[in-house]
């Protein structure tokens, strides 16, 4: 005889958090920390831009407004132009994520890796987060972003393995220089930026950055 049936366990329903006219959905029991769940979270988020901080918390990123758009297209832009010639390494855009050795998950607007560091990682690892830090990246501020969490962030970078970060502030065109063991570079509406010599040959144009078109 069998015994009396028991009843369905309810199923949750996943969390949803709105951030203007998008929603974060996030399924129950999510661990931030699981690279593979966080990958697919990210995946089924998009525009949203997710990052992971070194202690496992959600950072939402909003989709930009049309001018921080153009101003990372031309970021991007430069840097690619100069590895085109250099043939160095790779570019990579703010839609690619970073695995940081301290746990945190990154995703500067604009970043280089050499071909070494790269060629290290096995295939099958590159089409999700790359389990590297880039020795090269930029954060640009945009209307949105607090200066002090972004300084924090650049800081994070160095720990992490990058050798040269730039923080680029269009709304007081100011650019700040980050290297390991060296004291942080403040400079005042610079027209050009030399990044030698972790990136030797490589000279930014700023004038498109502080006086965008759009």
């Amino acid at each position: 005889m069998s015994g009396p049936v028991q009843p369905k366990e309810k199923e949750l329903a996943p969390p949803i958090f709105l951030f203007g006219e998008y929603e974060l959905r996030l399924p129950a029991g999510f661990d931030p920390t699981d690279r593979d769940q966080f990958f697919r979270v990210c995946q089924e988020n998009r525009p949203l831009g997710l990052e992971r901080n070194p202690e496992g918390r959600l950072c939402v990123t909003m989709p930009t407004g049309g001018r921080t758009g153009n101003r990372n297209s031309e970021l991007n832009y430069q840097l690619m132009a100069w590895n085109r010639q250099s043939r160095l390494g790779y570019v990579f855009d703010s839609n690619t994520g970073f695995e940081l050795p301290n746990g945190a998950m990154r995703a500067p607007d604009a970043a280089w890796v050499s071909k070494a560091r790269l060629d290290a990682i096995p295939e099958t690892q590159r089409e999700r987060f790359l389990p590297v830090a880039p020795e090269f990246v930029i954060e640009l501020r945009s209307d949105s972003d607090r200066l002090p969490p972004l300084k924090t962030k650049m800081q994070e970078y160095l720990t992490a393995g990058v050798a040269l970060a730039l923080l680029l502030d269009p709304s007081t065109k100011k650019v700040y220089v980050y290297r390991p063991n060296t004291d942080v570079s403040e400079l005042d509406d610079p027209a050009t930026l030399d990044c030698s010599p972790e990136l030797p040959g490589l000279v930014l144009e700023l004038a498109p950055i502080f006086n965008p078109e759009v």
